[in-house]
């Protein structure tokens, strides 16, 4: 189902839908992170990749407790986005040989990934706050402060740690 579908009729059809792409998203991210994590040479990068995969088991736990204060039980629904974002990160490790090049890829895939739930968490926050779901902004924007801080370790890696500069030479 699309975002836009005649399945969905009003605001809450839209969050209701766009927490469930959220869910198989933060699914199949926990997928994902285990192959990048075995690709990463880095130190740096290898850690913060498996620090947020248990950020991400915890954000699901999150997800779990929305679905629930909605009186719902957790279901994803077939992100199109996100599986296009994981495939092209997957054949892009697969072509690179070079190990400090895939490291830089792979910070650029995983952030491709952050910049991702960014945009769906802080669109489910706005819905929300406008539905008076109060009690579900607090979990999402947690799941929001852990994706942003993500990013920012990832950008730290790439410019601070060197795999940018190691990368390039």
């Amino acid at each position: 189902m699309g975002m836009f579908t005649k399945d969905i009729k009003s605001m809450d059809d839209m969050l209701t839908h766009g927490l469930q792409d959220i869910y198989y998203a933060e699914q199949q991210i926990t997928k994902a992170l285990p192959k990048m994590i075995d690709k990463a040479t880095n130190r740096d990068l290898a850690t913060g990749l498996k620090n947020h995969l248990e950020e991400t088991n915890k954000q699901i736990e999150r997800l779990n407790q929305v679905f629930k204060k909605l009186g719902m039980a957790p279901k994803g629904t077939d992100c199109p986005a996100i599986d296009g974002i994981i495939k092209e990160a997957d054949e892009t490790a697969g072509e690179i040989d070079d190990k400090s090049v895939l490291d830089a890829a792979i910070v650029a895939n995983a952030q491709a990934v952050e910049h991702y739930e960014i945009a769906r968490y802080g669109t489910l926050i706005a819905w929300a706050e406008e539905l008076g779901h109060d009690d579900i902004v607090r979990l999402l924007t947690t799941n929001l402060n852990e994706e942003h801080a993500a990013n920012t370790k990832l950008n730290t890696v790439a410019m601070r740690k060197g795999v940018n500069r190691k990368a390039a030479s």
